[in-house]
């Protein structure tokens, strides 16, 4: 899976929490680890500055909270000063990590277009993918809870699927990540298609549950060469709360999603399906960037 992770945390997203877990992350097939907290720049008086003391405060406490390395995995502690979609960029990049992993409070496309987030701005820029955590999930964990879900961050993954480009290439991401792996750690994968119904009997709808159900068996066929335990699943619904609802029963360790519209005009005028199951979803999001994005 991922071996390069880049864990970017504001101390109030609980995500500093993984700090003494690295060799439980390293379970799940982590090599590198690198701890980064950004300290806004000090904006009292007229030129913006470099604020020493919360960076050497913030350099303290990861280093204390991840104590002695792992000899079975590397960890590195960035604490800068800047933007924080900029600065976990570049550091993603010095690093080339290929995972980043950010905490994120659930809030409307309202709220978000209005205050904007940190998770939002980088699913729009980043060419790595995302693993989105809710602060709440990651709060409420006992130690032995958190040890068990680092070790198991992939194991299971629910792919939503509805036969479009985009949905090819989440599978394909998929397939690709768990043809490379070198230990089992994604083992399993839920595909749904969800079938939404316009409500109105002149409109036909354009794929039949036989025809969804032959085309996600095909698709099972595809990833079970990869040696991927595979369960499909045609439902009919909305889809976003369907995912969601799923979510709930199907026993995953996260929901995976792409999306074609991200960043674009059309995703501020209507959300797209990724965009509401990032915002939306208590469970960890793994968060594909747009083909060629």
């Amino acid at each position: 899976m991922f071996q390069r992770a880049l864990i970017c945390t504001d101390f109030s997203d609980s995500l500093h929490r993984l700090a003494p877990k690295v060799s439980s992350l390293a379970l799940a097939g982590m090599k590198q680890i690198v701890f980064l907290h950004v300290v806004p720049l000090w904006e009292k008086g007229i030129i913006p500055r470099v604020d020493s003391e919360k960076i050497e405060q913030a350099q303290a406490r990861l280093t204390e909270a991840v104590g002695e390395s792992s000899t079975d995995i590397e960890v590195k502690i960035e604490v800068q000063s800047g933007k924080p979609v900029e600065t976990i960029l570049k550091v993603a990049q010095s690093y080339q990590s290929q995972l980043i992993i950010v905490g994120s409070q659930s809030r409307s496309i309202l709220t978000e277009k209005l205050v904007g987030s940190t998770m939002a701005n980088l699913s729009r820029q980043t060419k790595v993918p995302l693993l989105v955590l809710r602060p709440q999930l990651i709060s409420a964990y006992t130690c032995e809870e958190l040890t068990l879900r680092c070790q198991h961050l992939f194991r299971s993954l629910l792919l939503p699927y509805n036969g479009s480009e985009v949905a090819n290439y989440l599978v394909q991401q998929v397939k690709h990540l768990a043809g490379q792996q070198s230990g089992k750690f994604l083992q399993q994968c839920k595909l749904c298609w969800v079938l939404e119904d316009s409500g109105r009997r002149e409109i036909p709808r354009k794929i039949l549950p036989q025809q969804a159900h032959e085309t996600l068996s095909q698709i099972k066929a595809d990833l079970e060469k990869v040696n991927l335990q595979v369960e499909t699943e045609v439902k009919e619904g909305p889809s976003v709360t369907s995912i969601l609802e799923m979510a709930v029963m199907a026993d995953i360790s996260a929901i995976a999603v792409s999306s074609g519209t991200i960043g674009k005009l059309q995703e501020w005028l209507i959300s797209s399906f990724a965009a509401e199951v990032l915002r939306q979803s208590w469970y960890p999001v793994l968060f594909f960037p747009p083909q060629g994005g």
